[in-house]
């Protein structure tokens, strides 16, 4: 699929994986949406050139409408969503404090997967309205699951659930969209060094990159936006779910 000239919208585009993807499919020639909260915007770096950073919320419809709506009105079809929206608080199901709470578990689907799944339809029918390229594909959608979708550890049951969610509704969306020309690929991200992981200390981010099997270390967000662009390259890759782990199978904790 043709990066060049086209459209890109990608979620949580203020840091971490988003911002990376975002910088990267600007320099292959899209132009880009950044989508993330406004509280993010404000303390975003200043974005890549090409980059275009929109204040939304993925888990209402307005914004992100209204954000595929400033797209078409540049009259550049979009062919790329990447959602990489998402929080990753943790909480036991029975901790010191009490039951889970529910408020909370709700809200780490609502953003995890509700939201992945609000910016994945309208994004799809956003490319519906595009011509097809030769090989009739109108576009791709790479949502972000997580290693702990099959490997959760304790304290990760709200995330866990919304990543499984995400990597379960991959495959459907495939076949959904199939009709359309339109591939729907997931990324399961193993431990990578995001804005997230700085509130460790340097002796915990060591301990963690220690459990890795090779590359032993953490994972660079720059090489999730590489495997986007491969994504977008690779034309028969589709349905799937492709861990980015070296090798890494998470322990119960």
């Amino acid at each position: 699929m043709q990066i060049h000239g086209s459209a890109a919208l990608v979620t949580g585009a203020a840091s971490g994986l988003g911002a990376a993807t975002a910088a990267l499919l600007a320099r292959s020639g899209a132009h880009v949406y950044g989508l993330d909260l406004e509280t993010a915007l404000e303390n975003a770096d200043s974005p890549a050139p090409n980059v275009t950073l929109l204040p939304a919320d993925v888990t209402r419809e307005e914004p992100v409408h209204a954000a595929l709506e400033r797209i078409r009105a540049n009259n550049a079809p979009l062919r790329l969503a990447v959602n990489c929206a998402g929080i990753a608080p943790s909480a036991r199901i029975l901790g010191r404090r009490g039951p889970h709470s529910l408020d909370l578990f709700r809200r780490v689907v609502d953003v995890n997967l509700v939201g992945t799944f609000n910016v994945l339809r309208l994004s799809a029918a956003a490319m519906a309205e595009a011509a097809p390229d030769e090989n009739g594909q109108r576009g791709l959608i790479i949502n972000t699951a997580s290693i702990a979708a099959f490997e959760g550890q304790v304290g990760q049951a709200a995330y866990t659930a919304s990543k499984a969610g995400v990597a379960g509704l991959t495959l459907t969306a495939a076949r959904d969209l199939a009709d359309h020309g339109i591939r729907v690929m997931a990324i399961a991200p193993g431990l990578v060094d995001t804005p997230m992981m700085s509130a460790f200390s340097d002796e915990v981010r060591a301990a963690l990159a220690d459990t890795v099997p090779f590359p032993k270390r953490l994972a660079h967000p720059g090489e999730y936006a590489h495997l986007v662009a491969m994504l977008a390259e690779h034309d028969y890759l589709n349905g799937e779910t492709v861990r980015m782990d070296a090798a890494l199978r998470m322990a119960p904790r």
